[in-house]
């Protein structure tokens, strides 16, 4: 049996999320305390109360790997540790702190920037996402191909079989819907998100991120990662250059999940916030078991199941 931890992305953040567990547990707190040391602003705040900001993307992704990366460490703490890591978008740097490539307060001040930058990449107004759903990737690989000719659009997140994610500029993506309902596709969803993510219109945030990371030493990961985009084991030597492609390229979930199970992973743990990871492994592979970690009662849940 091998057990592969997954890590939340942007979108899965709610006011509360890890309050339960912080409350309980001092590793919790203490991975709080350091991620607000090295902010400057007080990240349990941030996520317990009510605010303006916690939705703002720059404070959004160090708050989301604050507590993945918490009740990660609570997890290690109870004796229970992963085969294989991998994370949707923001969450692979959760996976890859986790492996030992980068320190968790390297990884909080890289999210942090990487925030700014995203939302800076796009003026408002300018951009659009959706979700496609039912339909086969080839007809939406196609629609979008066509519809760019209006203006730009592509595949942004292959989340599961039953739904791709399409972004880019408003009419390109407008367009692609007119295309996509001629063709028969009955649910398409607009996303409320801030920007276009994980297209070429985030160049200007991937150059950005780019000299950033070059601040940053990599080391040999200890936990091999499967990441987003290309869906394989990344080597140390690739780690700052996938995750500037990532930015701008689409994020190839179905495929990581279906590369961990072929790895020989039967169980999967979605650590930190929300279940959104393991609805869309439930969808791709029926067979595995799902477990997540977000408060007290999923933590118990999943430590009955894994502490046979």
């Amino acid at each position: 049996m091998a057990t592969a931890f997954v890590y939340s992305g942007q979108g899965a953040q709610y006011f509360g999320m890890g309050q339960e567990l912080y409350n309980e547990y001092a590793v919790v707190r203490a991975v709080f305390e350091e991620a607000s040391a090295t902010l400057g602003y007080d990240v349990a705040e941030l996520c317990f109360q009510e605010n303006d900001k916690l939705h703002l993307t720059e404070y959004t992704q160090p708050a989301i790997l604050t507590v993945s990366y918490a009740l990660d460490q609570l997890l290690a703490e109870k004796g229970i540790q992963p085969d294989f890591v991998a994370g949707l978008s923001l969450g692979e740097y959760t996976a890859l702190v986790k492996a030992n490539a980068f320190s968790f307060n390297e990884a909080i001040s890289l999210v942090a920037k990487r925030g700014k930058y995203m939302s800076e990449a796009v003026p408002a107004g300018r951009g659009k996402m959706a979700a496609v759903m039912n339909a086969e990737r080839s007809v939406i690989e196609e629609s979008c191909r066509e519809a760019s000719e209006t203006a730009y659009v592509a595949p942004a997140n292959y989340n599961m079989p039953t739904q791709i994610v399409i972004g880019g500029e408003i009419e390109g993506v407008d367009k692609a819907i007119e295309i996509l309902e001629s063709k028969g596709v009955k649910r398409i969803i607009p996303l409320k998100v801030s920007g276009p993510f994980h297209t070429a219109l985030l160049h200007p945030a991937a150059e950005k991120l780019e000299v950033a990371l070059s601040e940053v030493a990599v080391d040999e990961p200890k936990i091999p990662v499967v990441g987003n985009t290309e869906a394989t084991i990344v080597a140390r030597n690739a780690i700052k250059g996938l995750l500037v492609r990532q930015i701008e390229s689409p994020v190839l979930w179905e495929d990581s999940v279906r590369k961990l199970v072929e790895l020989g992973v039967d169980t999967f743990v979605e650590v930190g916030p929300g279940t959104t990871l393991s609805k869309f492994i439930k969808k791709i592979n029926k067979e595995v078991a799902v477990y997540n970690v977000e408060d007290l009662k999923s933590l118990t849940k999943t430590l009955e199941a894994l502490q046979k």
